[in-house]
């Protein structure tokens, strides 16, 4: 699984929009912290992302095979007997 939380922090000089800036310190937020926050979650997306199309082949197989096969131990599953 794809974390972060528990990663050293490092300075990095950013640009940004100076009015979006400006309003965001008048409402107390806390710039580094936003940031942080909303480039970590762009990154898990972007990361999966690019993995479900890396993958993208190897999962459609997987799904023909359950299609054309069934689900492997299928025959165990008694929560699912009488439906």
């Amino acid at each position: 699984m794809l974390r972060f939380d528990d990663g050293p922090k490092r300075a990095t000089n950013l640009t940004l929009n100076a009015k979006v800036l400006d309003t965001a310190k008048e409402l107390g937020m806390n710039i580094s912290a936003t940031v942080d926050e909303l480039l970590a979650a762009e990154v898990q997306r972007r990361y999966w992302q690019r993995w479900n199309e890396d993958n993208r082949e190897a999962i459609a197989d997987y799904n023909a095979r359950i299609e054309r096969e069934g689900l492997p131990l299928a025959q165990y599953r008694s929560f699912a007997k009488g439906l």
